[in-house]
């Protein structure tokens, strides 16, 4: 980390805590609906059970002697924080590690026939298949016509607000403007000039979350390649399962069919990104340490490599953005480009607030926060920010 006061690490020890509910609530919860929603035998049904009690009541254990990835868990912190409680470790790493223990419970590494199943797929899907997505993507008629700076920016607003990407869609310039001037913007921090300037060459896209979250996502991409704004995007996602919605290849491809299925502008945004997947102007890459429970000041060396020799890598997503500037209780007025100065190129954060860290706001947009809702605007998801470290010439859409 640079020059900036330490913040403590963000734990799940303190009753009452955001980070305390998530592991004594919600991910008992988690292991409640993976249960239903599989035929699971009783192999499965015991580490469930299991896992159940050791996470609520019992110490980080280490991973079976036979899992492929023991040694890489080790060297992420099991080695480390073993024999400690799920609470008393830091957050980030807590989470993290319950979904790589749930994925185990569930056959997800072992040979058989649960081998490779997404033990989240039917969320995912009920998602995407929902009604809401239709009405989503019906939206995208009406853009077409609009100017290409219009559209571009409808689809950032899409992309940054994910399962809310309606609003984004007809975000009106009327509408920014009023939103803008509210006591309480929606949108905290917004760098989004910035984020249009730095648009070149090729864009790293590090995705969140699958389903409605990732259609918005593939629709900025498919604008970007369509108006030569980038000449190659990859989009970043993860090699397995993860945070019940974080999108995986078999997510890409369930969201291009959706696309591709639907009619109007929606197919043709979806042929689009099949044919850039074909000639290679659209990448998917899923690397290892997209599941790892570290900040990216950790990345290894061949992960910065390539965020280095992007011209700009959008972040998307609470996850990726606690990993992002470290998942501490910075102070909110704590620059944005200081806690992301190791980050090896531009980057932008796109991010609806899901968690309790967040830095680079300014003092007064903090305090109105503050005196309409305390702190409850931090997790409630009803405010984000666009982001941005990196140069910053003439802004074009």
């Amino acid at each position: 980390m640079p020059d900036t006061p330490a913040a403590p690490v963000i734990l799940g020890n303190e009753p009452g805590s955001f980070p305390h509910s998530v592991l004594a609530e919600r991910h008992p919860a988690i292991i409640h609906q993976v249960r239903e929603a599989f035929p699971y035998g009783p192999a499965q049904h015991r580490a469930l059970d299991a896992l159940l009690k050791n996470c609520t009541e019992g110490a980080v254990e280490p991973l079976p002697a036979d899992a492929p990835d023991r040694r890489q868990w080790a060297a992420w912190g099991t080695d480390q924080y073993a024999g400690q409680s799920w609470y008393d470790v830091p957050w980030l790493w807590s989470e993290s590690y319950f979904y790589r223990q749930l994925l185990g419970a569930v056959g997800y590494f072992d040979p058989g026939a649960w081998q490779g199943i997404d033990p989240f797929r039917p969320f995912k899907r009920a998602e995407l298949d929902a009604p809401e997505t239709d009405e989503e993507l019906a939206a995208l008629d009406a853009l077409e016509g609009k100017s290409p700076e219009e559209r571009g920016q409808a689809l950032l607003h899409g992309s940054l607000w994910g399962n809310r990407a309606d609003l984004g869609f007809r975000l009106s310039a009327a509408g920014a403007e009023s939103a803008a001037q509210a006591p309480v913007p929606a949108l905290v921090a917004d760098d989004s000039d910035r984020l249009w300037s730095l648009l070149s060459g090729t864009l790293c896209l590090v995705a969140d979350n699958a389903g409605r979250e990732l259609i918005p996502d593939l629709l900025l991409i498919a604008h970007l390649l369509d108006r030569g704004r980038i000449e190659r995007a990859v989009l970043h996602i993860k090699p397995h399962p993860y945070y019940v919605s974080d999108a995986t290849t078999a997510d890409v491809v369930d969201a291009l069919h959706r696309l591709t299925a639907a009619p109007g502008a929606a197919a043709a945004y979806g042929r689009r990104l099949w044919s850039a997947m074909a000639d290679g102007r659209l990448t998917v890459r899923a690397h290892p340490f997209s599941c790892a429970p570290l900040p990216y000041a950790e990345m290894p060396a061949d992960l910065r490599a390539e965020f280095a020799a992007a011209t700009l890598t959008i972040v998307k997503g609470d996850l990726n953005y606690r990993r992002l500037v470290g998942d501490r209780l910075w102070a909110p007025t704590t620059p944005f480009a200081d806690v992301t100065a190791c980050f090896p190129g531009p980057v932008a954060a796109l991010r609806t607030l899901k968690s309790d860290v967040i830095t680079g706001l300014d003092a007064g947009t903090e305090a109105a926060l503050v005196a309409a809702e305390e702190q409850r605007w931090r997790t409630g998801g009803t405010h984000a920010l666009i982001q941005v470290k990196g140069m910053s010439p003439t802004s074009v859409v």
